[in-house]
């Protein structure tokens, strides 16, 4: 049985697709860009200001959901700019500072909205 997860304190979905889908103990985060919740825009034009903005948005669904950064087993970044990736894992590793979660991280053309970074994540109690 699926739960769906939805808050406001993160970018609502701008297609068919939820936020995060629960299934028994484990939660499927839908790729979060740097949309800031409150106005609907890009969060900055840099990858630094980006990063931090998806790493809020994928803790404010995670804590939605009842879970944490902790908690999170898998995660799957989307970069523009393989360049980019040292700033990037810097922040990200700001919030995985203990056992951190598996991962992949793959360089794309292009992502939506023009975002520089999108990272999705699955967490398991």
């Amino acid at each position: 049985m699926k739960e769906i997860i939805s808050t406001t304190s993160a970018p609502a979905a701008i297609g068919p697709y939820s936020q995060a889908i629960k299934v028994g103990d484990t939660l499927f985060t839908s790729g979060q860009i740097a949309i800031d919740p409150a106005t609907g825009n890009l969060a900055g034009g840099t990858i630094e200001e980006q990063t931090k903005q998806v790493m809020k948005n994928l803790g404010n669904i995670l804590n939605a959901a009842g879970y944490s950064f902790a908690d999170v087993v898998k995660t799957t970044v989307f970069i523009t700019e393989m360049s980019q990736f040292a700033t990037v894992n810097q922040i990200y590793g700001e919030c995985f500072t203990a056992n951190p979660p598996a991962r992949s991280c793959v360089e794309v053309k292009s992502l939506p909205k023009g975002a520089l970074v999108e990272i999705e994540a699955i967490a398991s109690k």
